[in-house]
């Protein structure tokens, strides 16, 4: 447990390094995006040709060169295979040159998968099978477009990959009691390695953990003999008490013998409340031995 937290404090510190100054990650996107100058002689005069089209073309290419992007999407533009400087466009109107310009919107808003349940052996030799659910969202869509294939794809491999490295940390009484801790590692660790694609992993939950049969009714048999168990411990300590309110009431009777015949008229009195059909009344020893004499 002292090292969970050890690296979680080290993940932090990390973290606080890369939002206090520039990163590999910041002069990476500076890269990607500085890179409309370096088209060449060729590119320009291209990009020339593209931009007098569109002016002997006009109004008519007016509609291909205005686009669209809604209020949750940004839009990478390439011109020539290389992103335009200025970084993602958006939202609203925006332009691109026909021929020489395309574009790829990114979606911006958080989205929400679940990470099938995965077989994981735990740290005491104890096969489970653990599912969980994850939010993350695009934080920086030039990154999420230039350094990665699909993003969504690789995020949800690697969250499969995260939970069962991270689980087969923990024993089984780890598992079933630190749900949170686990989950803050998954989220940690998540963020850390799809910084480079520009996403950021909001939240990472787990969902249900599964037990084989027989070790659920292993632990049921054992819940319930410690339950029984404290039962039995009640049950003698409540005897215990009522033997010592008993032996109380006994010397309290004792000192006054017309007390037991109260008792006696007492407990007459609550069976005949009852109305049950038979009464057994008792009788003072002294008479029964008055009636032996004769």
């Amino acid at each position: 447990m002292p090292s969970d937290s050890e690296d979680v404090a080290m993940t932090e510190s990390k973290r606080r390094q890369r939002q206090s100054g520039p990163s590999r990650h910041d002069y990476g996107q500076e890269a990607l995006e500085n890179t409309d100058s370096d088209i060449g002689l060729c590119g320009w005069l291209l990009v020339g040709l593209s931009i007098l089209f569109m002016l002997l073309t006009l109004p008519l290419s007016i509609w291909m060169c205005i686009k669209i992007v809604k209020e949750y999407e940004r839009a990478i533009i390439f011109r020539l295979g290389r992103i335009l400087q200025g970084g993602a466009k958006g939202p609203g109107l925006f332009f691109i040159l026909p021929c020489t310009d395309s574009f790829i919107n990114v979606d911006m808003r958080t989205v929400t998968f679940d990470i099938p349940p995965q077989e994981v052996l735990t740290k005491d030799s104890v096969t489970v099978c653990v599912d969980g659910v994850v939010y993350y969202r695009v934080q920086n869509a030039t990154l999420a477009v230039a350094n990665i294939t699909n993003a969504d794809a690789a995020t949800r491999l690697l969250a499969q990959t995260t939970l069962r490295n991270v689980l087969g940390t923990k024993n089984l009484a780890e598992i079933l009691s630190d749900r949170e801790e686990i989950a803050h590692s998954m989220q940690s660790t998540l963020d850390d390695a799809t910084d480079d694609w520009g996403i950021k992993v909001e939240r990472v939950e787990i969902k249900d953990v599964k037990l084989p049969l027989q070790l659920q009714r292993a632990m049921a048999a054992e819940a319930e003999a410690t339950r029984e168990a404290r039962a039995k411990v009640i049950a003698a300590e409540g005897e215990m008490n009522a033997s010592r309110a008993l032996k109380e009431a006994s010397l309290v009777i004792a000192e006054s013998p017309s007390a037991l015949q109260l008792r006696y008229l007492q407990t007459l009195n609550t069976i005949a409340a009852e109305k049950n059909s038979t009464i057994i009344f008792p009788l003072p020893l002294e008479m029964m031995q008055s009636f032996m004499k004769r």
